[in-house]
């Protein structure tokens, strides 16, 4: 990476825009960045920074405030880099997030960072991207470094490796892991700590499943734990065996005790189905004899009423016979009931063709007076039109007389109206006029007197100028004269005179008092060139006042009385303020003019098609009219509907009830053809069922209910006779009653007593299989949980003596070490090695740093510690006890070792740039230089180096230097040497 130039604008102390050219700085290979402290010198690097990662180092990074308090409100903070990364030319533009002004309104608003890289190719700028993500990705990929590697290796950070050196192991390891992303290290023992936690975790829970199945199994079985067994630590009789033995045992003792169930349950058995027979016989024998004397006690009873039961059957059968008879009486009586209804509604002497010929007369007579509604209504629609037309063409006619009456008088306002205008204007041209010439003699009433205090300030500073230039001529001539003693007070020990040549000074000339310097010389030439540009200013000033003098009083005219021409401006204003009000008058007269003209013209259109429309309208009336009068000649109304509608209501009347008498013949003739027929049928229907007439079946008949529970007792008392009669006639039935009754009592005491012992002998069956299933399945499920248990323990017991190994913590880590470390501390044992090989040269041969894994005072693990050995006493000790300026050449030694261990960590990456930041004050001058002999050795191979100072020493023996000067308005930088 090599950087070629750099340009800052409103970034940290640079309120404007600063540029830096690097490859005016890479000739000489060393260059030294100076400045007053507070000036911005490490802002130079944290805006190189910036440009390629998009943030700074160090703790400047938390502060977030990146953009320059000197800037004004609406400059944008910007940073620009053009380096070469990876042997192609780039160029990176960034702006970091900050407050600006809102563009409407007041108050800021937060602008976003943005950022662009380009690529040169062939003479051009090629745009990579703009997204913040991508640039990130691009550069780190470019330098092989992300942000932190960065400021190690390329900006060796300013007191950062004096806490490097002097930390305890610790902070060394976060310093070592964030440089050389060792973090997969700690993720690993990290992972082994999480590990073995969850497989503690599932071991327990294991642990847990096998103990609440140890206790049910106990449960189930009966019986407590083995001695010596504790169910909160299962972990001994789990991995020996003696859990499973104990539980296989349970089963088979259970299995035993049920075989003995059963076959006690099966003698129970027997012996209840011996004494559930004897009973079952007993009960059928004494069921036998009862049925048997209830059959006989109700044979007898049922012949004592033999006779009432012919009767009811004779009277059941009537029933059923007169069941179809009764239905066609209630006909016959519904349809002779009807008949005496239809005969009463007809008139006495009604005669049927003269009803008929009367209804379909007015019938006739209606549909020839429907026809004629429409047309009567139509007669009134015209005459309504007739009276509107009328009443519609005299306000008509009124409008047209108002219209032409106005149409007459408005050409004479228009006119009128027109003039009033053009007079307004030509006032209001004329007042401009006036305004002008009145506005041109203030100004040169104005000009006038500017112009005279202009040409007085001018003779003053011209005065001044000479005064000025006089005193830097005297100033100039004192510093001649004094050179000699200026010559001889910068010259050094050793070093030869630029006069005489020689190297020997035995009495060097002295500045008299008073005598002036180089910077008095400069100060006093400084104001006369100020004075000289003030006098120009001033002499411009007043050129400028008198060409603008001249313009005003050609403007002005020769007219030299304001009052005059104000008094007339007022007045042309005056006349001028009407033009608008006339302007509006004129439109609004002609518009009405134009109006006028189109309504009487429309009115007249409108009366002529009032006229026409009265004459076909006249003419359909008395058509009309003379329609309608054949029918209602004799009607003396205004209103031929009215007449009409009464008159067909009349005959619809006449109609309807003509209809409604027609129907009531219909309805009596039909009524007598179906009485005479259901009485007829009913005739026949008694005679088929056996009666002598229909009153005779009407008297038999029987209703529903009566004869339902008539032939129900019927029937009930036949079943019964048939009932015990079968049961009087079974075989062996005259034996039965021979044999004495059977003692139910003993049979059924004797079976309860067989029945209690094949429950017990069940219940305890029972008992034993649902043990024996249960221990069963509880063995099985305990098995299966000792098979998930066993490997988890065996994994949980690898990974707690891997993961204590690992994190220093076992018997078996000798160093007490953990992972991280050790690889950091092989790490830091190369770091060591390539910070010796400067070190010998930067400490003549001296001082050599140990890496050793022993752990320091107040710590826990060891493997990062640091040791300063000195050769000259042979003697290792802490780099606490180094003085200051030791300390710094140690930690610069170290930090040179780390930058060479992480560029080639990195794969080599090619870094044509070093910044090395502060400390050179601390240093005496035989040290400072074997330090600056290192840093010079640093340039080989085109290296360019940048050391960061603000010591006078230095600016002594690094000719080529990259000032920084601090100022109210912002820093700025200036290349020097």
């Amino acid at each position: 990476m090599r950087l070629h130039h750099l340009e800052v604008t409103a970034f940290g102390p640079f309120g404007g825009t600063v540029s830096v050219d690097f490859d005016h700085l890479s000739g000489a290979g060393l260059f030294l960045l100076s400045g007053p402290t507070g000036a911005g010198k490490t802002s130079i690097l944290d805006a190189v920074c910036f440009a390629l990662y998009g943030d700074v180092p160090g703790d400047r990074s938390t502060a977030r405030r990146l953009r320059s308090d000197q800037a004004a409100p609406t400059t944008t903070p910007r940073v620009e880099l053009e380096a070469t990364l990876s042997g192609r030319r780039f160029r990176l533009v960034r702006s970091p997030a900050w407050e600006r002004p809102k563009k409407r309104g007041t108050g800021t608003t937060t602008q976003q960072a943005s950022v662009t890289v380009s690529e040169r190719v062939d003479g051009a700028w090629v745009p990579l991207t703009s997204r913040l993500d991508e640039a990130g990705h691009l550069v780190s990929r470019l330098v092989g470094m992300n942000l932190t590697q960065f400021t190690q290796v390329a900006m060796l950070p300013q007191g950062r490796f004096q806490a490097f050196l002097r930390s305890r192991s610790e902070d060394r390891h976060k310093l070592l892991q964030q440089l050389f992303r060792t973090g997969r290290f700690e993720d690993v023992e990290r992972w082994l700590r999480d590990r073995r936690v969850a497989l503690r975790r599932e071991c327990e829970e294991a642990h847990q499943e096998t103990a609440d199945l140890v206790s049910r199994v106990s449960e189930a079985a009966g019986r407590p734990l083995p001695e010596g067994w504790d169910v909160r630590d299962l972990a001994g009789p789990a991995a020996d065996g003696s859990l499973a033995a104990w539980t296989a045992s349970l089963v088979r003792d259970a299995r035993g005790a049920l075989s003995s169930a059963g076959a006690a349950a099966a003698v129970a058995s027997q012996a209840e189905s011996v004494a559930r027979e004897a009973l079952d016989a007993g009960r059928t024998t004494a069921e036998r004899q009862a049925r048997l004397e209830a059959a006989a006690a109700e044979h007898a009873r049922l012949l004592t009423v033999a006779g009432q039961h012919a009767t009811d059957r004779d009277r059941v059968a009537a029933a059923g016979r007169a069941a179809t008879v009764v239905p066609l009486w209630r006909v016959a009586e519904r349809a002779r009931l009807a008949h005496e209804a239809a005969t009463a509604a007809v008139p006495a002497g009604t005669c049927r063709d003269a009803t008929a010929t009367e209804a379909a007369a007015c019938a006739d007579h209606a549909a020839r007076v429907r026809a004629l509604r429409p047309r009567a209504a139509r007669l009134e629609v015209v005459d309504r039109e007739l009276a509107a037309l009328d009443t519609r063409g005299r306000s008509v006619a009124e409008a047209a007389a108002r219209e032409g009456a106005r149409l007459a008088e408005l050409p004479a306002e228009v006119t009128a109206a027109r003039d009033r205008l053009e007079r307004a204007r030509a006032a209001a041209t004329e007042a401009v006029e006036v305004a002008a010439r009145l506005a041109a003699h203030a100004q040169v009433v104005s000009l006038t007197e500017q112009l005279a205090a202009a040409r007085t300030a001018h003779d003053e500073a011209r005065e001044l100028t000479l005064t000025l230039r006089g005193r830097a001529l005297d100033v100039r001539q004192a510093r001649l004269e004094s050179m000699a003693a200026e010559i001889a007070g910068s010259l050094a020990v050793g070093q030869c005179c630029p006069v005489c040549g020689s190297a020997e000074h035995p009495e060097r000339a002295r500045a008299a008092d008073g005598a002036p310097d180089a910077a008095a010389e400069r100060a006093a030439q400084k104001a006369a060139d100020a004075a000289a540009a003030t006098e120009h200013l001033r002499d411009v000033e007043a050129r400028d006042l008198a060409t603008r003098l001249a313009h005003a009083s050609e403007r002005a005219g020769t007219e030299l009385d304001p009052a005059a021409l104000a008094t007339r401006l007022e007045g042309l204003r005056a006349a001028a303020d009407g033009a608008d009000a006339a302007a509006r008058a004129l439109a609004a007269r002609e518009q009405e003019c134009t109006e006028t003209g189109e309504a009487l013209r429309r009115h007249a259109a409108e009366a002529a098609a009032v006229a026409a429309s009265a004459r076909l309208l006249g003419a359909e009336a008395a058509d009309l009219r003379a329609e309608l009068a054949d029918v209602l000649a004799d009607a003396a109304t205004d209103s031929p509907d009215g007449l009409l509608a009464d008159l067909l209501a009349d005959l619809v009347d006449r109609e309807r009830r003509c209809r409604a008498l027609l129907r009531a013949l219909d309805e009596r003739d039909a009524a007598a053809t179906a009485y005479d027929e259901a009485r007829r049928e009913l005739a026949e229907a008694a005679a088929e069922a056996g009666f002598d007439d229909p009153a005779e079946a009407v008297a038999a008949a029987l209703d529903p209910v009566a004869l339902e529970r008539l032939a129900a007792r019927v029937e009930d008392h036949e079943r019964r006779l048939a009932a015990a009669l079968a049961v009087l006639d079974e075989p062996g039935a005259d034996e039965l009653g021979l044999f004495p009754a059977p003692d139910l009592r003993a049979l059924t005491a004797d079976h309860d007593r067989t029945l209690a012992a094949l429950a017990e002998a069940r219940s305890a069956q029972e008992t034993w299989t649902g043990r024996v299933e249960r221990l069963t399945r509880l063995g099985a499920d305990l098995g299966d949980a000792l098979d998930r248990w066993a490997p988890v323990r065996a994994d949980h017991e690898l990974t707690t003596r891997l993961a204590a190994f690992v994190e220093g913590k076992s018997p078996d880590n000798r160093l007490q070490m953990r992972l991280s470390a050790y690889v950091l501390a092989y790490r830091l044992s190369q770091v060591v090695a390539a910070a010796n090989e400067r070190l010998a040269r930067m400490s003549d041969q001296r001082y050599s740093l140990e890496h050793t894994g022993r752990r320091g005072a107040g710590e826990t693990r060891g493997g990062l510690s640091l040791l300063v050995r000195d050769d000259w006493s042979g003697e290792s000790r802490d780099p606490a006890t180094l003085s200051g300026g030791e300390t710094f050449v140690v930690s610069l030694a170290l930090a040179l070792g780390l930058a060479d261990v992480i560029t080639q960590e990195t794969g080599g990456a090619d870094l044509d740039t070093l910044f090395v930041d502060e400390g050179f004050g601390s240093l005496d001058a035989d040290t400072l230089d074997d330090v600056l002999d290192t840093l010079d050795s640093l340039r080989d191979g085109g290296r360019v180096v940048g050391v960061v100072s603000h010591v006078a020493e230095m600016r002594d023996r690094i000719p080529t230097r990259l000032v920084v000067t601090k100022s109210r308005a912002g820093s700025t930088v200036a290349v020097t040497g």
